[in-house]
């Protein structure tokens, strides 16, 4: 059976959380509003303490997006990205992702974030497999629908990560994953080798405890 290697996005492959800089884009951009900005930065807040209720918050955010076109974000996304992210990657990721890649391991992206944001980053660090969350399009119309698709924080990224591995051949017992967050404590547990990566305070704690890696990737 082969081997994967599983990376966060968020101060994992990246410096930054990039929920709170799509929101700094958009409000620059005139498109969004003071009062969402300060709810997403209380949502953030929530999140590091893994007390946020990611599958009601992105259903509800989703629901928002019903009639805009995919083609729309698709497009901001990308000029996102190149603005804000791409000067965001970690040299230290990329070292990791390339000697991985030089043992014959299979390099996922797995991530709560979704498909249009993983995308770009996924293809600057030359990752092919993506496991992001899913926004449901109409497919004759080629706008979204309001309604979410597969999603991919939680207890959904160990079952996403469990479809894709039997598809590929690949054992997650001995495969590993890097993350930052608490939130990934499922999928951390799941895989052979769990690396913990700028870790929240909760996450250091259990790492300590259990004798999981803590690497510091600046």
């Amino acid at each position: 059976m082969m081997r994967a290697a599983f990376f966060d996005m968020d101060h994992t492959l990246l410096r930054i959380d990039t929920g709170t800089s799509w929101t700094k884009f958009l409000y620059a951009r005139g498109e969004l509003s003071p009062t969402m900005v300060a709810k997403v930065a209380y949502w953030s807040v929530l999140y590091k303490l893994a007390v946020l209720d990611m599958e009601a918050l992105f259903t509800n955010l989703t629901r928002d997006l019903a009639g805009d076109p995919e083609v729309e974000m698709i497009a901001s996304c990308e000029a996102w990205f190149r603005a804000h992210v791409a000067s965001e990657i970690t040299l230290a990721a990329r070292v990791a992702i390339d000697r991985h890649r030089r043992a014959g391991d299979l390099i996922v992206l797995a991530t709560g974030s979704t498909t249009y944001a993983a995308g770009p980053v996924a293809r600057a660090v030359g990752i092919e497999h993506v496991l992001a969350s899913e926004l449901e399009v109409d497919a004759a119309t080629g706008r979204f629908t309001g309604r979410p698709g597969e999603l991919g924080f939680g207890q959904h990224k160990v079952r996403r990560a469990e479809r894709w591995a039997a598809r590929h051949d690949v054992d997650l017992e001995a495969s590993y994953f890097y993350s930052d967050s608490y939130n990934d404590l499922p999928l951390l547990s799941r895989v052979g080798v769990a690396i913990v990566v700028n870790p929240d305070v909760r996450l250091r704690r259990h790492a300590r405890r259990t004798g999981w890696e803590i690497r510091t990737w600046a």
